[in-house]
């Protein structure tokens, strides 16, 4: 937060590091919710830029609704966390524009992302600017004026996600949501310092999205660290029957980084930098890191990644776009943006043929690079291969916009999802970045790679100036934080990933281990009470179940703070595991049980849930 906002605690909010946990921790200090959203409009209004938003709610609403939350109540994941959404995203009564004054429409519903995250509390600020219907990767190909880069007014933004990556880099919203077809939640992301996460496809909804390329189009995150883009993508993701596309991937928590863990980059004969040296060195100090912290690096040619980018705007896919906005070319081209129009249009000389003949194409370089992405627990490639200035845009529209697209082009194609994490900046200042690739439903794999990275990087968030936490700093050496310092803490109800208390341990610094099970001794209750359900977990003397368990790794440091929070009838004690060992974790008194459902035969909480509800 960039402003102060008259706090009730001594702390003022514009000190308070615009994070879920730095938020959280204010809120749990007593900052109220309308004070975070006053610190949000002073925000905006000293950045000054008109650019960002293309429809910004009014203040008074917004202290309205913040004001409607009533208490803090932790049990809510986004609870008054400010965010804002892409403008080909809707939001019920607010124009849907996709960057284009003539296609508007105003929606009667909140798209399905939308709405799971303001039901987690989550207050929206706005609609913000991008490159018109998500085609482009420079954010420039605007009417409504492209938003300035936060960390260099003299680049591109970055797009098509422009005014949504700004956004968080500025601090104006701790986390907003974009889409990503072609590069368009990463390409931002590095230009502006913050972290992109592009999920599989299919796990974040489409519905209530304007489609660019219907068959490889998802929502994207981004946010000022991983925990927090991952944190937000845990509750936007959900099955949507409702969207022909969606998929019902199960949720995965930040997965535990295997030993040797192997990583396939860009070999230097096919690494791309457009004889950008400065950006060359920072990819290879990085790759250093990689290597330090215990990853296999393989040196592969990325010839056949190239080759498949290329058919994403030579191809057919194309025609995807033309879709969407045919009827507008005919009847009001001059609404289209030139570039825009000249891009899209392409498709209208397309046949049936060509289509047929790149998905051919596709498919023989799938199979050229399927055994590399098999043979490797990841990818790694450059975020972007070199930076623009607006003044290279307004030279030369066209040939940086298909540049910043080398790493990016491929991805959907090939289903892959990832996550664009900063690092130092390179030797000029400017800001710069890995991404991280893996197979489909690997996303838990990617993001806790990247958290690793991000965690020892030297670099700022975003342009708020607030550095890495202090925790996170101290976290990264040796497993983050080493084992001795940590303790392994099981879990069973709502503190397991993606459920309303998860947070109580991430933003404390837990990381997630593994699951597991406990020996065949335990009953387990849905208590009474809530929100959130809970369940309860006692060791039986008669016959029992062997009851579904995350092991999440939580600094000692922070576990006094973290059982103070824990109310009865709960308690933290020693649980026996399948294997016969023992850890600590949740379990309940028996007095706790009265007037409780006997749960052992399903022995799952998140199965449990979906009976209870």
């Amino acid at each position: 937060m960039a402003a102060q906002a008259g706090a009730v605690t001594d702390r003022p909010v514009r000190e308070v590091t615009p994070t879920l946990a730095g938020l959280r921790a204010a809120y749990t200090a007593g900052t109220r919710a309308t004070d975070v959203i006053e610190a949000v409009y002073a925000s905006i209004e000293a950045v000054d830029d008109p650019g960002i938003f293309i429809h910004l709610r009014e203040r008074t609403d917004l202290l309205a609704e913040a004001a409607a939350l009533g208490p803090f109540d932790p049990a809510r994941p986004l609870w008054g966390i400010p965010f804002v959404v892409k403008d080909n995203i809707d939001v019920a009564g607010i124009e849907t524009t996709a960057g284009c004054p003539a296609y508007a429409y105003t929606p009667a519903t909140d798209a399905f992302v939308v709405a799971r995250l303001r039901a987690a509390g989550a207050l929206l600020l706005g609609k913000t600017n991008l490159d018109q219907f998500a085609t482009g990767l420079v954010g420039m190909r605007t009417p409504y004026g492209a938003p300035r880069n936060a960390v260099d007014p003299a680049l591109v933004p970055g797009g098509s996600s422009s005014g949504s990556a700004v956004a968080v880099s500025h601090g104006i919203a701790s986390f907003s949501l974009g889409t990503d077809t072609a590069g368009s939640g990463r390409v931002p992301a590095a230009l502006n310092n913050i972290v992109g996460l592009k999920p599989t496809l299919g796990a974040l909804s489409a519905g209530g999205v304007v489609p660019a390329c219907r068959t490889l189009d998802t929502v994207s995150v981004f946010a000022l660290t991983v925990e927090d883009a991952y944190a937000v993508f845990a509750v936007a993701r959900g099955f949507d029957p409702a969207d022909a596309y969606s998929k019902p991937w199960p949720h995965a928590p930040m997965a535990t980084i295997p030993p040797g863990l192997s990583i396939a980059v860009p070999d230097r004969q096919s690494r791309v930098f457009f004889d950008d040296q400065m950006q060359d060195a920072a990819f290879e100090r990085d790759l250093e890191r990689l290597a330090e912290a215990g990853a296999r690096l393989s040196m592969v040619d990325f010839t056949p990644f190239y080759d498949v980018a290329q058919l994403l705007y030579d191809g057919p896919w194309v025609a995807e776009r033309y879709t969407v906005i045919a009827d507008l070319l005919a009847q009001k081209p001059e609404a289209v943006h030139p570039v825009t129009a000249a891009i899209i249009s392409k498709a209208a000389e397309m046949s049936a043929a060509d289509v047929f003949r790149s998905v051919y194409r596709l498919a023989e370089l799938k199979r050229r690079t399927e055994p590399l992405i098999e043979a490797h627990d990841l990818l790694c490639v450059p975020s972007i291969p070199t930076l623009y200035s607006t003044a290279d845009l307004a030279a030369d529209p066209v040939t940086p916009n298909s540049r910043l697209g080398t790493y990016t082009n491929f991805v959907n194609l090939l289903d892959l999802c990832g996550i664009a994490v900063p690092t130092a900046p390179r030797s000029d200042g400017a800001p710069t970045g890995l991404t991280l690739l893996a197979p489909a439903g690997q996303d838990g794999l990617a993001a806790a790679v990247a958290r690793r990275l991000d965690l020892g990087a030297a670099r700022k968030l975003g342009a708020t100036g607030h550095a890495q936490a202090a925790r996170e700093a101290e976290a990264v050496a040796e497993g983050d934080g080493g084992a001795e310092d940590r303790i392994e803490i099981a879990v069973c109800g709502a503190h397991m990933a993606g459920l309303p208390l998860n947070a109580q341990l991430t933003e404390r610094g837990a990381t997630f281990l593994r699951t597991d099970r406990t020996a065949a001794r335990y009953r387990f209750y849905a208590l009474s009470g809530g929100p959130p359900a809970r369940p309860g977990l006692l060791r039986s003397t008669e016959a029992g179940a062997a009851i579904a368990l995350e092991i999440w790794s939580l600094p000692k440091a922070a576990l006094g703070s973290f059982v103070d929070g824990i109310p009865p009838p709960l308690s933290i004690g020693s649980i026996e595991l399948a294997n016969g060992a023992w850890v600590k974790g949740f379990l309940c008194e028996a007095a706790g049980i009265d007037g409780a459902r006997d749960i052992s035969d399903i022995g799952d909480w998140r199965l449990a849930l979906d009976e209870l509800t």
